[in-house]
């Protein structure tokens, strides 16, 4: 025999169902779906749960029926998000220094194309390979 889901059935105030409906559309779930969440939360920790408003949430001391739950990360995973960050932060650098060279290049365009350019005749006639000159006139 396969597992067969059941339904469970029960009746709330109209207070506590529109309340129940702000929490499914601020989670964009269907209302059905907190329910499930609510009742996977109860079973996972054999009864155990708590429904409080979020500021009301008091920190213990680590007995087993401490809410809201803690979940322990391998210390791979924790080292693995630091580099991460660590890569980010470089990436980050790097492309307000790249962001930063081309502003400055830009200005260079810039500027140089602000000046006029100026030639002298008597440079151009010192890099000529040859003897020959040339005169206006």
């Amino acid at each position: 025999m396969g597992n067969k889901n059941k339904t469970i059935s029960f009746r709330v105030n109209e207070d506590s169902f529109e309340t129940l409906r702000e929490i499914a559309e601020k989670r964009d779930i269907s209302l059905s779906a907190v329910f499930r969440d609510y009742v996977d939360m109860l079973v996972a920790h054999d009864g155990k749960v708590r429904v409080v408003p979020e500021n009301q949430v008091e920190e213990s001391d680590g007995d087993e029926s401490e809410f809201p739950p803690k979940v322990e990360v391998p210390k791979s995973f924790v080292r693995e998000h630091e580099r991460l960050e660590l890569e980010a932060d470089h990436l980050r650098e790097q492309l307000q220094e790249h962001k930063e060279y081309v502003r400055r290049l830009q200005e260079q365009v810039d500027a140089d194309t602000t000046e006029e350019e100026v030639v002298n005749l008597e440079e151009l006639d010192d890099e000529l390979d040859t003897e020959e000159t040339y005169q206006i006139g």
